[in-house]
């Protein structure tokens, strides 16, 4: 009987520290710092952050949002919420009014930031996910792998937690052979494209797309070698989930799914 009751209480107990969980949420923190700004970093170089009051330890996902680095709003992902997460919700400069490398540099620029500054909210700078869609995974992987961009901001890309890229686009990305005058149907694969950066000692890779036959410009395929180029180059924590039914756009909604399962690993 008295067994019972102390489980019952001890229940009672977690029932209602998670009933009391609040949230607050900063907004428009500028992640770029010094006199040489011009007006459009000044405007886009900004981020949202998210967190659990009154928590520590706890995991921060950095979020870039799509757009085909062109267009796109930073916001903190309602399937995010709620879950003793931190969230991290990143703008950054787009094309045309910049060329590449400067939105890699800002992603670069505003994961340092988080390592740099999450501890200060409770969060644990040792579990740091990064993700985004479509642009933002993208970015993602880039940041994750071509590790001179966090370099430049003294922080090491393998202390990222995990890389989680919803339908990323893993050769060179389009917008940025526009810029060069190439086809979008055309492939480059060179120092922009993540498959350049292939390597063994990486964070763990989470490669997340859409239907094979939905997917915008061989999505699915780019992120299949991806995973096999990882894999051949040794890494041994790169995974494939291949959303069947769900297109370029849709197929984040279950994507979100899959990331909260592995935040959880």
């Amino acid at each position: 009987m008295y067994r019972l009751f102390f489980v019952l209480l001890f229940l009672l107990s977690v029932v209602v520290g998670t009933a009391q969980t609040t949230y607050k949420t900063e907004s428009n923190i500028s992640y770029c710092a010094g006199e040489n700004l011009d007006t459009y970093q000044k405007e886009r170089c900004k981020l949202d952050i998210y967190v659990p009051e009154n928590s520590e330890g706890f995991t921060t996902v950095v979020w870039f949002h799509g757009g085909g680095l062109t267009a796109g709003e930073k916001s903190i992902p309602e399937r995010l919420k709620n879950k003793n997460l931190g969230v991290v919700a990143v703008n950054y400069r787009l094309s045309p009014k910049v060329k590449s490398p400067a939105y890699i540099d800002d992603a670069a620029a505003a994961v340092a930031w988080v390592f740099n500054n999450i501890s200060k909210y409770g969060g644990d700078p040792k579990k740091i996910v990064v993700s985004g869609h479509s642009a933002g995974g993208y970015l993602t992987t880039m940041i994750g792998l071509d590790k001179h961009y966090l370099a430049a901001y003294e922080i090491d890309a393998n202390a990222i937690q995990k890389l989680v890229p919803f339908s990323g686009q893993m050769i060179t990305h389009f917008e940025i052979r526009k810029e060069r005058g190439i086809k979008d149907t055309t492939p480059v694969v060179d120092e922009f494209a993540p498959q350049f950066h292939v390597r063994a000692d990486a964070p763990p890779l989470y490669l997340i797309t859409g239907d094979r036959n939905l997917e915008m410009l061989g999505r699915y395929e780019e992120n299949a070698y991806m995973w096999r180029m990882m894999g051949l180059a040794g890494h041994k924590q790169t995974y494939l989930f291949e959303l069947d039914g769900f297109d370029h756009g849709g197929m984040a909604e279950p994507a979100f799914d899959l990331l909260l399962k592995i935040i959880k690993k």
